[in-house]
C-alpha cells in the first residue's frame, strides 16, 4: 500500500478538484489544492445531478449537506415544439434503490464541495511549467516558485492545462452546439422537469427551489452571439408550452459554445486527469458532475490500495474509461435524435419517448 504521506497537488478547485481532494482525504491523504481564478468567483447558473450523481456523492458522505439545496425532481416530460406531450420519464422510477435527482444553484454546490474538500484552496495560483524526473512531477507555479509532487491531479476543466503539459492528448473538439443558460426568478410554476424540443434546438425548464428556475437551451452553431438574451429569444421565442413566460422573465444569459474531450490515455505517471479534463462531453446527459463525483471515489479507492502510484493510475482508467465512453455515446446519441426532423422525431418520441430516454441512463443504475 502506498503511503499516506504522499506529496499530492490537485490542479483546479471546481467540481471534479473538490470531489478529489474529498476522495483523498476520506482515503487519509493529505491533498494540496490550487485554482487559477480568485477566492471570490462565484459559480454561476444552475446544475442538474442525476441518481447515479447522488450516489457518488453520499460515498463522499455529502449527500446530506446537499439536501436542503435546490429541489428534488421525480419526473422529466418532453413537449412538442407547440406545447402538447411527446412523452414522459418517471425519474423515481429509473434511479430506484440509486438516489433522488436534484436541481439546485451550481453556487451551492460548490460551496458544499468546498466545506467538504478540507484544507485550504490556494486561489490565484496558476502553474507555469509541469516536468517528469524519476517518477516525480516538478510543477512551477506562475509567481516563479517551484514544488515536486509524488502525483498531480488535474481537474482544470475541458481546456485543462495540465493535460497540454503532459502531453496527455489533444484540446476540446467543439461539437457544433451553443449552449444558453440561465436562472430565473417569477417565471411560471412547473411540477417537474421540462424539455420542449424545436427544429434542431430544445429548451429544457427546471424547477430549482425558491420559486426559481434554472433554464438551458441548445441549438446548432460555432460561435457565441454577440447578443445572447436577443439570440435566445429570436431562435426560441416561437416555442410554445412554458417557454414563451421563460423568455419574458430571463434577464441575464450565459452562453457557450459546447465540446467534448476524448483522449488515449488519462495518465503519464505521476500525472493523472479526472472529471473534463479527461473526458467531457455535451451536457445533454446531465453527466459532466456526476462522472467526475464518480472518478473521485474510484480513483481514491484505487490509489489507496495500490503498491504503486502508476499501478493505482492504471487501475482507475481501467475501472472508469467503459463508463465514460458509454456516456459520450448516449450522448452523441440523444444529440442526433433532438436533430431529427420533427415530423419524424416526434411521432417516434410519442411511441417511445420514455423508454429511449431512460435506456440512455440505464447502464449508470448499474454501480460504478
Amino acid at each position: 500500500m502506498l503511503r499516506t504521506t504522499l506529496r499530492i497537488l490537485v490542479v483546479g478547485a471546481g467540481i471534479a478538484g473538490l470531489s478529489v481532494a474529498r476522495a483523498l482525504r476520506l482515503a487519509g491523504f493529505r491533498p494540496e489544492v490550487i485554482d487559477k481564478l480568485p477566492a471570490s468567483t462565484v459559480a454561476g447558473a444552475g446544475i442538474y445531478l442525476p441518481g447515479n450523481a447522488a450516489r457518488a456523492l453520499r460515498e463522499l458522505d455529502l449527500e446530506a449537506p446537499l439536501r436542503p439545496c435546490g429541489e428534488v425532481v421525480d419526473r422529466q416530460r418532453f413537449l412538442d415544439a407547440r406545447g402538447r406531450p411527446l412523452c414522459e420519464v418517471d425519474l423515481t422510477d429509473l434511479w430506484q434503490g440509486v438516489g433522488e435527482c436534484r436541481v439546485l444553484p451550481r453556487a451551492d454546490l460548490h460551496q458544499v464541495m468546498l466545506s467538504g474538500a478540507g484544507g485550504e484552496v490556494r486561489h490565484e495560483t496558476e502553474v507555469k511549467g509541469l516536468e517528469i524526473v524519476d517518477g516525480s512531477a516538478k510543477v512551477e507555479f506562475g509567481d516563479g516558485s517551484s514544488a515536486e509532487y509524488d502525483l498531480v491531479v488535474g481537474a482544470d476543466g475541458r481546456r485543462s492545462l495540465i493535460r497540454t503539459l503532459a502531453a496527455l492528448g489533444a484540446g476540446a473538439r467543439p461539437v457544433g452546439q451553443i449552449m444558453y443558460r440561465s436562472v430565473v426568478t417569477g417565471g411560471p410554476k412547473l411540477a417537474g422537469w421540462t424539455a420542449v424540443l424545436g427544429k434542431r434546438s430544445l429548451f429544457t425548464i427546471m424547477p430549482m427551489g425558491s420559486g426559481r428556475l434554472f433554464c438551458q437551451a441548445e441549438e446548432p452553431g460555432t460561435g457565441a452571439p454577440a447578443d445572447p438574451l436577443a439570440r435566445l429569444r429570436e431562435v426560441f421565442g416561437s416555442l410554445g408550452g412554458p417557454v414563451p413566460a421563460v423568455l419574458e422573465a430571463v434577464e441575464r444569459v450565459q452562453v457557450a459554445v459546447t465540446d467534448e474531450v476524448e483522449i488515449s490515455s488519462w495518465s503519464r505517471p505521476p500525472v493523472v486527469l479526472v472529471g473534463d479534463a479527461a473526458h467531457a462531453t455535451s451536457p445533454t446527459l446531465a453527466q459532466g458532475g456526476a462522472m467526475a463525483f464518480e472518478d473521485a471515489v474510484v480513483f481514491a479507492a484505487e490509489l489507496r490500495k495500490a503498491g504503486s502510484v502508476a499501478e493505482a493510475l492504471r487501475a482507475y482508467e481501467q475501472r472508469r474509461r467503459p463508463r465514460t465512453e458509454w456516456v459520450l455515446a448516449r450522448t452523441r446519441d440523444r444529440d442526433k435524435l433532438r436533430d431529427v426532423a420533427p415530423a419524424l422525431r416526434d411521432p417516434l418520441l410519442r411511441r417511445r419517448g420514455a423508454r429511449i430516454f431512460a435506456d440512455h441512463y440505464r447502464s449508470l443504475v448499474e454501480p460504478y
